[in-house]
C-alpha cells in the first residue's frame, strides 16, 4: 500500500473510535478503510453509505453484488472484486455472468429484470448516459427508488475502486488474478497475461 497504515496506538481518538465502529460492523479495519482513516469524517460517511449500499437498499442481495462487480470491473479494482466475486455467486448471480464480467465479454441472463439492471448499469458506467429505452426497461422493474439506489451503489464502488488503485491497497493473498488484462496495478497485454503469475 501507498500509504503506511495507522497503528491503533498511533489513532487518534476520533480514529479510534471509527476503527472500533468499522470493526464491530465488518469484523476488521481492512483494506480501503485503512485509506479513509487518513481522513477520519470522510471515514466515517463512507462507511455509513456503503454499508447502506451493502446491507439496506432496495435492491435485491444479488443486484447489490452484481453492482459492485460491474463497478470493480470497470475501476480493475481486484481487491473489491476478490473480496465480493464469492458473495455475488453466494446470492444468485450465476458463475457464468460473474466469468464474463471478469473477461469483459457480455453475459447472458435468465430473467428480464438482471438483463435491464445490468444494461442500466453498464451504459452509465461505460458510456456516462443511458439511453431512453434502457431507462424505462429499467424502471419498470425497479421503479424510482430502485434506480436511485443503483446510482448510490455504483457510485460508492467506483470511489472505492479508485481508492484502491490509487493507493495501490494489498491484494489478498493466494488469490488468483481476476482480470486477464490486469496484474498488479497496471494494464498488460493478454498475451502477457496469459503467462503471468500472481501479483506480487
Amino acid at each position: 500500500m501507498r500509504l503506511p497504515i495507522i497503528a491503533a496506538t498511533e489513532m487518534t481518538e476520533r480514529q479510534q473510535e471509527i476503527a472500533s465502529r468499522i470493526a464491530g460492523r465488518r469484523g476488521a479495519v481492512r483494506g480501503p478503510f485503512r485509506v479513509w482513516l487518513n481522513s477520519p469524517e470522510l471515514c466515517e460517511k463512507v462507511e455509513a453509505l456503503g454499508a447502506f449500499c451493502r446491507f439496506e437498499s432496495s435492491l435485491p442481495p444479488h443486484l447489490r453484488e452484481l453492482s459492485l462487480l460491474l463497478a470493480a470491473r470497470n475501476w480493475d479494482a481486484q481487491y473489491s472484486w476478490n473480496a465480493h466475486v464469492d458473495k455475488a455467486i453466494e446470492s444468485g448471480v450465476p458463475a457464468e455472468v460473474v466469468a464474463a464480467i471478469a473477461e469483459k465479454r457480455e453475459p447472458v441472463f435468465d430473467n428480464a429484470a438482471d438483463a435491464a439492471f445490468y444494461r442500466f448499469a453498464t451504459e452509465i458506467l461505460t458510456n456516462h448516459f443511458v439511453g431512453d429505452e434502457t431507462f424505462a426497461a429499467a424502471l419498470a422493474h425497479f421503479g424510482a427508488q430502485g434506480l436511485v439506489d443503483t446510482i448510490g451503489a455504483l457510485g460508492n464502488f467506483t470511489m472505492l475502486g479508485m481508492c484502491l488503485n490509487a493507493f495501490q491497497v494489498d491484494l489478498q493473498a493466494g488469490r488468483t488474478p481476476p482480470f486477464p488484462d490486469i496484474r498488479g496495478y497496471e494494464r498488460v497485454t493478454e498475451a502477457v497475461a496469459v503467462g503471468a503469475g500472481a501479483p506480487e
